[in-house]
């Protein structure tokens, strides 16, 4: 062994080494495999076959960092100093609040380490192997670089191998390179710049074998490997915050500066006044809770909850609550192509036979559909070259389909079910078939030779003599170069016209299409075997089938509705680049009349500038590694843009973990995608992403709206009691009742807002730009001006009721059932029932689906101020008095002018 094998193991380009050197290199031998000396010193000196992630946080230490937010900070200092005055039910009060936002913030908290953890799972598996010349079956764990790997059909590749010998070797590799079909394995050497997805003479850890046997070096292990790398990628993502968090945290410090400054003037203002410290710590104190918005945080936490479950219904399950309105922002969404975008259905949907041009209707394996000529549907008994066309895809082929909870699926390779599909739809049948024509003898489809061929036998009862015929497909460079004739449209023989032919095969690879070529030839009556050499010439070219992934209906009409929105979509895809501009382009994504598509060999030759230009404006990348797909979300966050990525493979994570929201595919996506991502989707469908922004919207519509409420009354408090502790008042609301207030009465009226309905218009406006503060403009212009209206009410009735009645216990009591009269009326101005209300009244007829929602926190509100003003108990609790009928109408008549204050505000800010 060498001393410069560990740079060689991490730094060298296998693929481009022929078997005997990388043997060499490794110093291994082919056929007997390393002995058990070797493997003991590589074992010392590389480790084991496994991935290992950084120690993470201990749970106990994650519990504790959900407290560290400014606004928590705020209630628990107003929390430790009520339990240091005394008051004990407030303490607690204030801090179950901040008890209840940590718990759900540490049980949503999604981890890097799971990622990690998840990734090594995906990747330990039981290998055979050769050493001391003997077979054997280890734990891949025990593997070493330089071990001889033996793989089968249905084996988990567990390290990354270059191959030295395969027999018709198929490996899925979707999960790493994002490619949805069965990659076919050869040996022969590679381009040292062959990108990933290309690399036909390696095979990766992780990936799995489909069909045929393969033999291979392991040329690295455990962090070293393809996944190995994505693992690390993973642990040095970025944790970004959501821009909801972000907004909050720095609504939260501006809040906490000023409660802070503000209480300090009071408190230093009072004693100027003469007041003692005792009075003003007091006062100081009751300012601060009044001005701190306890009720925020468990309002921000159901609204999103409720969305949570919205977008449940929608087929998106969340990970982490603030998600729900991260989607809602997203500028970008970088979406994969399979499943998402696409049926992940092979579909023919072109035939070239006879010279004539055919279409096929219908998507994936259901045999629903009809082949067309010229738009009409063709009789295929008076098209002979097109029924043996389909006969030939038929008998040629090893797979076949079922149906399964009514869905039809192909056990075997989608290829070969799309050539069955096609054929079931004209009722031609394989059973039925065979019967006619059984098979004798196969040749199964090697990567070096590009064809599979079956032979058939046909007894001919009007003659009782037995015919022998070959059927062949393949490449179209295969099939094309060992043909001579042809079947015309009438089913006579004529010379091959090659130029025509690829003339139709460009027009359907153009199309996006993969092209696959039939022929046939009748060979002796006495021939019961099949050799290659049967088929090195004389075959009759039979016609070409065109097959694609189609894209789904509802997933053109989702990225249209989201290019609408003004959001970008864009396709990364480990897919050829073809393929999927063409796909692109039937979906829309047509940006200023053209898609604009680039591969990963592309970018990786590009310079910074360029790049950053090209990944702005393109919106197909095909044929990407995972570490670009990572820069590609990288480079769009750092121009300001909110990303949302999708993806279901391994190759995927560490992009997800980076983008502001990862959406896993729940169906097709692996354990190590979901453990990245921030939204699973259940039915791996685009349309779904397009649903949970539309909700995603709402959610942060709905939270502006509890906000505009929520504040307003910490407004009208703070105000009042600075406002009498300048002027040297009594206080018109005590602590204990502005708690009341922030915490059990706006909950209860502004849990409601979370379940308005969405507007009409929410997928018509352009995402809101990233940068925008919580706190718009036009939104603290609303609170100031509503916040100004509840300090005039609670003042004046405060100041109305002591001076006529000289009970100050009433006074209080009615100042806060004017202020909740007030606050009704303003609920309904925002909320959706109000405006159907309006509307009604102008004759305009409107549905409003969740209305009760807001009914019922009416009338929760109601009895909860009844209870608070009535009931004895609460009136030793709260210092609250008993009121009469004339009192209870006073109450009402002096919050109606809401209504009008609202209605003035809502022309220059409306709620909706």
């Amino acid at each position: 062994m060498t001393a410069s094998l560990t740079n060689e193991l991490s730094e060298h380009q296998w693929h481009n080494l022929a078997e005997q050197e990388v043997a060499r290199r490794l110093d291994t031998n082919l056929d007997t495999g390393l002995t058990a000396a070797l493997v003991t010193k590589r074992r010392e000196r590389f480790g084991s076959n496994e991935l290992k992630s950084k120690p993470g946080k201990s749970p106990l230490v994650r519990f504790f960092l959900q407290f560290n937010q400014p606004l928590l900070y705020i209630l628990l200092i107003a929390g430790a100093i009520k339990a240091l005055l005394g008051q004990w039910v407030n303490a607690w009060v204030i801090w179950g609040v901040t008890l209840i936002n940590a718990i759900i913030g540490f049980v949503q908290e999604s981890k890097a380490e799971s990622a990690i953890a998840a990734l090594a799972s995906s990747v330990q598996t039981n290998a055979t192997i050769l050493r001391d010349a003997k077979k054997m079956q280890v734990p891949s764990t025990e593997l070493v670089p330089g071990d001889v790997v033996l793989l089968t059909s249905g084996d988990k590749v567990p390290a990354d191998l270059r191959l030295v010998q395969v027999r018709n070797l198929q490996v899925n590799e979707s999960a790493l390179t994002g490619e949805s079909i069965a990659i076919e394995k050869n040996t022969r050497s590679l381009n040292p710049d062959a990108p990933l997805a290309e690399r036909t003479n390696m095979a990766y850890a992780g990936s799995f074998v489909t069909f045929g046997t393969g033999r291979g070096i392991v040329v690295a292990i455990g962090e070293g490997t393809e996944t190995g790398r994505i693992s690390q990628l993973i642990e040095q993502g970025t944790s970004l915050k959501t821009p909801l968090t972000r907004k909050f945290d720095k609504f939260s410090r501006t809040l906490l500066y000023i409660i802070l400054g503000i209480a300090a003037l009071l408190f230093a203002v009072g004693l100027g006044y003469g007041y003692s410290w005792g009075e003003m710590f007091e006062a100081a104190v009751a300012f601060a809770v009044s001005a701190i918005p306890e009720g925020l945080p468990a309002v921000v936490t159901v609204t999103l909850a409720i969305g949570v479950s919205r977008m449940a219904r929608r087929h998106a399950i969340v990970r982490k609550l603030p998600a729900v309105e991260t989607l809602g922002g997203a500028t970008v969404i970088c979406s994969d192509k399979t499943g998402t975008l696409t049926e992940n259905q092979m579909t023919v949907q072109a035939i070239y036979a006879g010279d004539k041009y055919y279409t096929v209707t219908g998507v994936g394996y259901a045999p629903q559909g009809e082949i067309l000529l010229d738009e009409k549907p063709v009789n295929w008994n008076n098209s002979p070259a097109l029924k043996e066309c389909l006969k030939a895809g038929l008998l040629c082929n090893d797979s076949h389909l079922e149906k399964k909870d009514e869905q039809w699926l192909v056990v075997g390779d989608p290829t070969e079910g799309a050539l069955i599909t096609v054929a079931n739809k004209v009722l031609l049948t394989r059973s039925g078939l065979e019967e006619e024509m059984p098979r004798l003898d196969v040749i199964p489809f090697e990567s070096e030779f590009q064809y599979m061929a079956t032979l058939h036998e046909t007894l001919s009862l009007a003659s009782d003599t037995r015919h022998k015929t070959i059927y062949v497909k393949g490449s179209v460079e295969a099939i094309l170069n060992r043909c001579q004739l042809r079947l015309d449209a009438e089913g006579n023989l004529s010379p091959v016209e090659a130029e025509t032919v690829h003339q139709e095969v460009d027009a359907m690879a153009n199309l996006g299409l993969r092209v696959l070529a039939f022929a046939k030839k009748s060979v002796s009556e006495t021939q019961d075997t099949l050799d290659h050499a049967d088929i090195e010439q004389d075959l009759i070219f039979l016609g070409l089938q065109g097959m694609i992934d189609p894209p789904r209906k509802e997933a053109i009409k989702a990225v249209e509705a989201c290019q609408e929105a003004g959001i970008q979509v864009k396709m990364i895809t480990g897919d050829h680049a073809v393929t999927a501009a063409a796909i692109a382009s039937q979906m829309g994504f047509n940006q200023n009349g053209e898609v604009l598509a680039f591969t990963g060999r592309e970018l990786a030759q590009m310079e910074k500038q360029e790049l950053a230009t090209a990944i702005e404006d393109g919106v197909v990348f095909a044929r990407v590694a995972p570490e670009q797909k990572l820069r590609i979300v990288e480079a769009l966050q750092s121009k300001g843009e909110v990303v949302a990525m999708t993806g279901d493979g391994v190759n995927d994570a560490p992009a997800l973990r980076q983008a502001d929201i990862g959406i896993a595919m729940g169906g097709a996506g692996t354990e190590v995608a979901k453990e990245a991502s921030d939204m699973i989707l259940t039915d791996d469908n685009f349309a779904s992403i397009e649903a949970a922004v539309e909700e995603g919207r709402t959610v942060y519509r709905n939270l502006l709206k509890a906000i505009a409420f929520i504040l307003p009354v910490n407004g009208g408090e703070s105000m009042t009691i600075l406002i009498s502790v300048l002027l040297a008042r009594d206080l018109p609301i005590l602590s204990l009742q502005v708690l009341w207030l922030n915490m059990v009465n706006s909950i209860a009226m502004t849990v409601p807002l979370a379940f308005e309905p969405k507007s009409l218009g929410v997928m018509r406006q352009p995402p809101r730009k990233p940068n925008q503060p919580l706190l718009s403009k036009s939104l603290v212009q609303r609170i100031l001006a509503i916040s100004a209206f509840n300090w005039i009410l609670i003042f004046g009735v405060f100041e109305w009721m002591r001076q006529t009645t000289g009970n100050i216990d009433l006074a209080r009591t009615m100042a806060i059932q004017a202020l909740v009269a007030g606050r009704i009326f303003y609920l309904l101005s925002i909320s959706q029932l109000g405006s159907a209300v309006i509307d009604k009244l102008r004759g305009i007829r409107q549905t409003i689906s969740d209305a009760p929602a807001i009914v019922i926190g009416i009338v929760c509100t109601i009895i909860l101020q009844v209870i608070f003003s009535q009931w004895n108990l609460m009136n030793n609790l709260f210092s609250t008095a008993p009121l009469n009928l004339n009192q209870w109408l006073f109450c009402v008549l002096v919050g109606l002018p809401m209504i009008a204050v609202s209605a003035l505000v809502n022309r220059f800010d409306p709620p909706n």
